[in-house]
């Protein structure tokens, strides 16, 4: 389903969510996207994207960001320039495991996925990406849910989305999320500079 949200609330970090990234995504990531109002931004600009299917490819995969997608997102993030970026992702069930396996890195180039709780993820986005649409000390999110999410991981998926667009600054975005996650904020925030200075050579 393809959405688009502009909030602006004057002065203030520049934040963009998309979801619908790639196969069909999007008829899992707009359940929480269209759940962000006005209300919640207290300053700065919020856009929001939600697209409808595409063809999969991982974005850990170069080429995806040769698709029509991956153009289309690349232009999105360097016309708006965001401070705050969170890409909105489902996976399936059975692929828990494979993403949070701690020998993802060696597998694959990029660390594993963190457990939150009731299945929704969160790490890093594409080292593709980071490492050269992003600057050194921008919040880049991967948030990662089951396809078919209980409600009990829905609302936790709209809790993290909602303390990023609700937050007027990193620090404290930083803070909210630490008092719930404090071990897996730690853990994410090594692996973000990990892969930001180790990570792929930028598109």
């Amino acid at each position: 389903m393809t959405y688009f949200k502009e909030i602006k609330k004057g002065k203030g970090p520049k934040r963009l969510f998309i979801g619908g990234v790639h196969g069909k995504e999007g008829l899992t990531t707009i359940e929480a996207l269209s759940q962000i109002s006005e209300g919640d931004i207290k300053n700065g600009v919020l856009n929001i994207y939600n697209f409808e299917e595409s063809p999969y490819i991982s974005t850990l995969d170069r080429h995806y960001y040769a698709s029509d997608r991956g153009k289309e997102i690349i232009s999105i993030i360097r016309d708006l320039k965001p401070e705050m970026y969170v890409e909105l992702h489902c996976y399936n069930s059975n692929s828990f495991c494979k993403l949070t396996d701690l020998d993802r890195k060696e597998l694959t180039g990029v660390p594993p996925l963190i457990h939150l709780e009731k299945g929704v993820l969160i790490g890093s986005i594409s080292p593709y990406i980071r490492t050269s649409l992003f600057d050194e000390w921008d919040v880049c999110i991967t948030l990662e849910i089951p396809c078919k999410a209980s409600k009990e991981a829905m609302d936790v998926y709209i809790k993290i989305i909602d303390a990023v667009a609700s937050s007027k600054d990193k620090q404290e975005l930083l803070d909210k999320l630490r008092k719930d996650y404090p071990e897996q904020i730690k853990t994410a925030a090594k692996y973000a500079i990990e892969l930001y200075w180790e990570g792929y050579p930028p598109l």
